[in-house]
Formats: structure tokens, sequence, C-alpha cells
């Protein structure tokens, strides 16, 4: 026998060898299968229904700010304070304010004197009519930069625009604002209309649609529920609670005891449909936050171990939103005995 004859029957001798091995260590499995129940996997299409808290607040909120910002020198009203329309909130030191329009008062009373002089000139045909033009320029650019010192002297200080509450406070005394950086959050409760804000995670804030329905209820009207809608999404996330902001809207809020800042509890109704799978809770293994593993089986001789994505967890069982779509039966007594691939043996009633 040549070597080469060797080396093919050797090769010949394993693979029987192994498929034998493989033979009877399936009749093994097939032997200790464990029994199971089963029941079909059935798609179902519901409406996502999302809990969440926030607060009331008005429509016309405000963000105040200084126009060339600057070092806080006094805040006069907190958080929650009332205000009055012109009340004075907030003040930045103005020094070089103040000197860029002490300069420019300089300057124009500078050009008025050359621009009368010129006039006199001109007058006696001494000067040019050119020159007195040049003049009449110079003081309209003085009068100008007077006016622009005289605004940003104004705008130094941060006064109430109408009567109204503060919502917010984002500065201390001594701290640098940038010019336009939100100093105040306030608002007008007898101008604007009412409104519920609340903040949602990412997959909430993609499956709520402007227009779709809500629910609100407030521990000042116990058992109460409030109709509303969405009227609002935050197209960025929000740096504070780092989650989107919606803003329901109550369109009949004449009976109702709201306040600024007032807490409630909403229950948002999502207008998209969603496939979804109900499975009992027996099913679940080895969860972890919104994963979690179950076994199916599509020739109903064999166990698969597949990973799932729990959306939801009710009262009677737990809703699925991916990881079934291929499955045909799905394992919901016997899984803590099995392994994938495991044999099985149907014991349903």
């Amino acid at each position: 026998m040549t070597r080469q004859q060797l080396t093919f029957l050797l090769v010949s001798i394993i693979m029987m060898s192994a498929c034998k091995e493989e033979a009877a260590k399936k009749n093994a499995l097939e032997h200790n299968s464990i029994p199971v129940q089963i029941m079909p996997i059935q798609r179902d299409t519901i409406q996502p229904v999302f809990q969440t808290s926030g607060h009331f607040t008005t429509g016309d909120e405000t963000p105040l700010s200084f126009k060339n910002g600057g070092i806080v020198q006094h805040i006069y009203v907190d958080e929650g304070e009332a205000i009055k329309a012109g009340q004075l909130l907030a003040t930045v030191y103005a020094a070089d304010v103040s000197a860029a329009l002490s300069n420019a008062q300089l300057q124009l009373e500078k050009a008025q004197r050359d621009y009368t002089r010129a006039v006199n000139l001109y007058r006696d045909s001494v000067a040019t009519l050119e020159q007195k033009q040049n003049t009449k320029t110079a003081l309209q650019a003085a009068q100008h930069q007077v006016d622009l010192a005289q605004f940003n002297q104004k705008h130094s200080e941060i006064r109430a625009l109408h009567d109204g509450y503060v919502l917010e406070r984002y500065l201390n005394e001594g701290q640098m604002a940038g010019p336009g950086t939100p100093v105040f959050l306030v608002n007008s409760p007898k101008e604007g209309q009412w409104k519920f804000k609340t903040d949602v995670s990412a997959q909430q804030w993609a499956a709520i649609q402007i227009n779709d329905s809500a629910e609100l209820t407030i521990d000042a009207v116990p058992g109460k529920i409030i109709p509303a809608k969405v009227v609002e999404k935050s197209e960025s996330v929000n740096p504070q609670t780092g989650g989107f902001t919606l803003k329901l809207v109550v369109e009949n809020t004449a009976d109702l005891p709201l306040a600024t800042g007032l807490f409630g509890e909403a229950k948002l109704y999502s207008s998209q449909q969603k496939v979804v799978w109900q499975i009992p809770f027996d099913a679940l293994l080895d969860g972890h936050s919104n994963s979690a593993y179950v076994f199916v089986t599509n020739d109903k001789k064999h166990a698969k171990r597949i990973k799932v994505h729990v959306s939801e967890v009710r009262p009677d069982n737990v809703i699925v939103d991916s990881g079934l779509a291929q499955a045909k039966y799905l394992i919901i007594s016997g899984s803590a005995y099995l392994e994938d691939g495991a044999a099985i043996n149907l014991i349903n009633p």
C-alpha cells in the first residue's frame, strides 16, 4: 500500500468515526430530550403609550440678556418671584460703556463747533461748499455714535418687558455674562397660553408626533383627566436634563387651578402603530436593562436561544418589539433546563 493510499484510508476512518460520534451524540440528546410547552408566536399592532412628568408654564417664555455682556453687578430678583413691567432685574458693571458714551458726546460737541464754523466761513465765502458738507457729515456721524452709546448704556441693565414671573435664573452676581447670554427666563401667565412642558427619551421623542393626544393629571385636582395634545418638539437635547423637550397645550383651562411650575403627570399616546409580540413573563431569561433571552423552536424538536428587546412590561405580560420575527413557536415552560440546540419533547396539553 502506498503512502498516499494509507493517508486516504486514515482520513476516511477519522471521518467515519466523527460521523458515528455525532450521530451517537444526537441520539443521546434526542433520548434525553427536555419536556417543554410551546405557544405560537403571533404579531400584534399596538399604540405606544408613554408615562412622563413635567410642569406647567406659559407660551410666552422669554429669555432676557445683556446686549454687550460684562460682569454682573447686581441681581435684584430670584426664581419664582413676581415681576412688574419696567422693573429693574439686573445690571452689569458698565464703566466701559459710560466711557464710550462720554467720548461720543465730546466728539459730538467738537463736530457741532466745526460745523458752525464751516457755515459761518461759507457765508463769508471763505470755506467751500464741500468743506461745509464734510463738517455736516461729520456732525451726523458723531450724533449716531452718541445714539449707539446711549443704546448700549440702556441695555447694560435688564428690565421686565411685562408683568409675570421669573422662571429661571442662570447667573449670579460677579459672574461674567456674555453678549446675548440668557440671565433670566420669564413669562406672563396673564397673556400666554398655558402649556405643559416635559422631557422624554430619544426613543419616546421619535415615536411622538405633533398633534398626538395626551392626558394630564395634577395633584391640585385629584382624579381629573385633562385632555391635551403635543404642539412642540425640541430639535436638540436639553443640556440640563439630557432629554428631549415636548410641550403640550391644554385648550380649556378655565376651570383649572394652574400656576407656573405646577407639577403634573402625562400619558402620551403615539399615533404611530407599532408591531410587537406579547409574551408571558415565564418565557424570559437573563434579563438586563431592556434586553433578555428566550428559547424558540421552528421544528418542534430543538430549542434555539435568541436575544429580544423588551419595550414594555405590563401587569399580565411583556411587550417585545424585536428579535422574534423569524421564530414560529415560543417555549413558555421548561426554559430553565434548556441550552441552545437542546432536544425538546412537547408536553402541551
